[in-house]
């Protein structure tokens, strides 16, 4: 295998990683984590769990049912007792949070849950992100098909140049991308649904996978075009360094340089001979030799 080849295996390589963070990233709910602070629910009986609030139903002795909305419920749980936090991530599709009973999760759209002034930039966000999936597919594919069709006759820097553009634009778009979903989160934590709004909150380990992506994206593009540009610097050289044959270029001889003779006929036993530079005075640029 060939130095060329090799280099764009090489490059290969971190595309397909950026590929497959950003198709992770993207099917993932991991974008922001946190926790939110919520009142603990009142419990109907006495075995209610420890996530809500106890109280008993009064009963009477003869038997007799008592009208429950005309009854006085004394709760005690104040300050902190009073409220349970619940851990919740969200992503570009779905918020999840846990459960009371902590035995699994409750997820809903999370496109139901940003408000109108939000929804906009997610769908950007959204179709930035299918762009920059789409771009790093084709620099795969282009990448991949160059190197199956391997001949003496690829035109390798073609396929560099195209590579680093392709890169370019998905890293740009992937990182509008994140910054429009970064707003329309926000826009949620502040003008949300009281019942999802989150005490706290971080980025996830999609979050973080999505920006590796980028930097993956924009660090094949710089070595691409580093590589295309050496590459166009060396073709003049070459050409002006190739192997010419020295002994075709016609070199005129000494005598030729220096003396010419006449073209005119001459007398038999007389010779005339020009000497360019040193005619000697009155003889019309001729001497006469016998």
């Amino acid at each position: 295998m060939d130095r060329a080849r090799w280099q764009r295996m090489l490059t290969l390589l971190p595309i397909c990683l950026a590929l497959a963070f950003s198709l992770t990233a993207m099917g993932s709910s991991h974008w922001c984590e946190g926790i939110r602070r919520m009142t603990k629910p009142l419990c109907q009986d006495l075995l209610g769990g420890l996530n809500c609030i106890h109280f008993s139903r009064s009963s009477s002795s003869t038997g007799s049912k008592h009208d429950d909305s005309q009854a006085v419920q004394y709760i005690w749980e104040t300050g902190d007792d009073k409220f349970i936090q619940r851990r919740f991530h969200a992503g570009l599709w779905q918020s999840c949070e846990e459960s009371l009973n902590s035995t699994g999760e409750r997820c809903r759209c999370f496109l139901g849950i940003v408000p109108a002034e939000g929804q906009g930039v997610l769908w950007l966000s959204i179709g930035a992100e299918v762009l920059d999936i789409f771009l790093i597919l084709t620099g795969v594919i282009l990448l991949g098909f160059s190197m199956s069709c391997y001949s003496s006759g690829c035109s390798w820097l073609n396929v560099d140049a195209s590579v680093a553009i392709l890169m370019v634009l998905a890293g740009l778009l992937g990182m509008v991308a994140h910054m429009m979903y970064t707003t329309s989160f926000q826009i949620t934590v502040n003008l949300g649904p009281e019942d999802w709004r989150p005490q706290t909150w971080d980025y996830g380990w999609s979050y973080c996978l999505a920006w590796g992506s980028f930097a993956l994206c924009m660090a094949v593009s710089v070595a691409t075009m580093s590589r295309y540009t050496t590459a166009q610097a060396e073709v003049p050289r070459a050409q002006k360094g190739g192997p010419y044959p020295q002994h075709n270029t016609p070199q005129p001889g000494p005598s030729r340089k220096v003396w010419q003779t006449g073209a005119t006929p001459h007398p038999v036993g007389h010779i005339f001979t020009n000497v360019p530079g040193h005619p000697p005075p009155g003889t019309g640029g001729k001497v006469s030799m016998c």
